[in-house]
């Protein structure tokens, strides 16, 4: 029994442990990141990678803040992209904004609530904040992503990729800020990451 009581205590720590990591943190109300993304073309060429065919189609480079992260185990996508991060740049890392809005994330979807009327126009809400599907270059590159709470700013560098497998399977990334919708995540071959300890 006591063995028990012990694992089943480890556990609740554990999982008490990522809860506080993924609590999100609180700012001062102002725009914490001004810069949009920046896309640029590029002439990398096709390349394989974990069992997948790579083409890239933008060179890509942001400043956002974490809105939200969602792991992935078990979906199509998750041995290439185990994590999504939900990203804000402008009004949407600013936490006035923030403060008014239910962010929900799954399935690889990024859905925003609110309630009240807003401070800002609604479309600047979805120009200024995007689902990212996260494909870590390196190990490193992952174990940096997966530091990153809700809150905090990061900054990524890579290419927006499309992915093929050798069964058929492919996933497009989106090449534009201003879509919604299905198809309208960007898929992130990440190169670099650094999460901003400072607020």
């Amino acid at each position: 029994m006591g063995r028990w009581l012990f694992i089943s205590l480890l556990a609740l720590a554990l999982l008490g442990g990522y809860h506080w990591q993924q609590r999100p943190l609180s700012t001062a109300p102002g725009v914490l990141v001004a810069e949009s993304p920046r896309q640029s073309d590029t002439d990398r060429a096709p390349f394989d990678f974990d069992g997948f065919h790579v083409t890239p189609r933008a060179e890509f480079e942001l400043r956002a803040r974490v809105l939200s992260a969602e792991r992935y185990r078990f979906d199509a996508g998750a041995r290439l992209s185990p994590l999504d991060l939900a990203l804000g740049w402008g009004p949407m890392s600013d936490q006035a904004t923030l403060d008014q809005l239910r962010i929900d994330q799954g399935a690889r979807w990024f859905r925003l609530y609110w309630d009240e009327p807003l401070v800002v126009d609604t479309q600047q809400l979805f120009l200024h904040s995007a689902n990212m599907h996260m494909v870590p270059a390196e190990e490193w590159v992952l174990d940096t992503l997966n530091e990153a709470r809700p809150g905090q700013v990061v900054q990524l560098r890579g290419l927006l990729v499309d992915v093929e497998r050798e069964d058929g399977w492919s996933w497009r990334s989106s090449l534009s800020r201003e879509d919604t919708g299905g198809g309208s995540c960007e898929l992130v071959f990440v190169e670099h990451a650094m999460v901003e300890q400072s607020l």
